[in-house]
């Protein structure tokens, strides 16, 4: 399935591949297209074994400022809420497990670590958005909100249930209901955002943590930690335990176990770009 990516853009090397959000205009207000796009461009991740990990961003002054005004107005006149998507979608991250296969919930679904670089704001769906993807970084400064309340709308897309987990109950019930708007640093206090960053210095960070993610770190650990972690959020302690046991004796005849073991010899750091060589994918137009 091919696609002409009209309002995000992808890029891909050294093992990291970038989504950027692509409205500058609109600081990246969300639409039907956007969404589209978005969960295309994470197919494309998915399926390049080149990629090991996944940055998502916003063009210009915006990470998202949640659903654009316009599609906003036009729920009004429609009577409902309308996506605006076309029936069939992309499906990254779907088929693992059912509670997963549900928008921005595929998210969990995926085999490569998400990181947001929350370049500006992330309001509404934006910050959903965020929140969905595995860690986050953000440019000093950047104004969040869930902002659902100041428009007469639930939380939006699980949010209810996933920023309990993140930042905790009663933290996140305040943002939920006051709507209220928080700035970068209150969120890296709260437990929402890794690091606060000037925002020139952003990219390059966020770059280098992931291209040191895709090297240092085996891509069957990550893809299998990430997954046991949102499968631990739906079942017992010991389930969990049965599990790791399972995952344990896999990963132990691959090689990435060999080259893990091999530089803890050698003492050096491992290199798993250098047991399946990456390759520089064009970009999607």
């Amino acid at each position: 399935m091919s696609m002409e990516l009209k309002v995000t853009r992808y890029t891909a090397g050294d093992g990291v591949a970038v989504i950027t959000l692509h409205r500058p205009e609109r600081l990246n207000a969300w639409t039907g297209r956007m969404h589209t796009e978005y969960r295309w461009c994470l197919q494309q991740a998915e399926a390049d074994p080149a990629v090991r990990v996944i940055v998502v961003t916003g063009a210009g002054r915006g990470f998202c400022a949640g659903a654009d005004a316009r599609a906003l107005e036009g729920h009004i006149e429609k009577g409902g809420y309308d996506p605006g998507t076309p029936a069939e979608l992309p499906t990254p991250g779907f088929g693992v497990r059912p509670e997963f296969d549900h928008d921005f919930a595929y998210h969990f679904g995926l085999a490569k670590p998400t990181i947001a670089a929350i370049n500006g704001p992330a309001a509404g769906v934006g910050l959903v958005l965020a929140c969905f993807c595995d860690i986050r970084f953000a440019a000093a400064g950047a104004k969040l909100t869930t902002a659902h309340g100041r428009l007469g709308l639930p939380a939006e897309y699980g949010l209810s249930w996933l920023l309990p987990r993140l930042i905790g109950l009663s933290a996140a019930m305040e943002l939920l209901l006051s709507s209220r708007v928080f700035l970068a640093e209150e969120a890296e206090q709260l437990g929402l955002v890794h690091r606060v960053l000037p925002a020139g210095e952003l990219m390059p960070a966020v770059l280098d943590y992931a291209r040191r993610l895709a090297r240092t770190v085996a891509p069957s650990s990550l893809r299998v930690t990430r997954r046991q972690v949102y499968a631990d959020l739906h079942r017992d302690v010991g389930s969990s335990v049965e599990d790791a046991g399972r995952l344990l004796d896999e990963l132990t005849r691959g090689p990435d176990f060999r080259e893990g073991v091999a530089a803890l010899l050698e003492k050096r750091e491992p290199d798993f770009l250098a047991v399946t060589p990456p390759r520089t994918a064009p970009p999607a137009n």
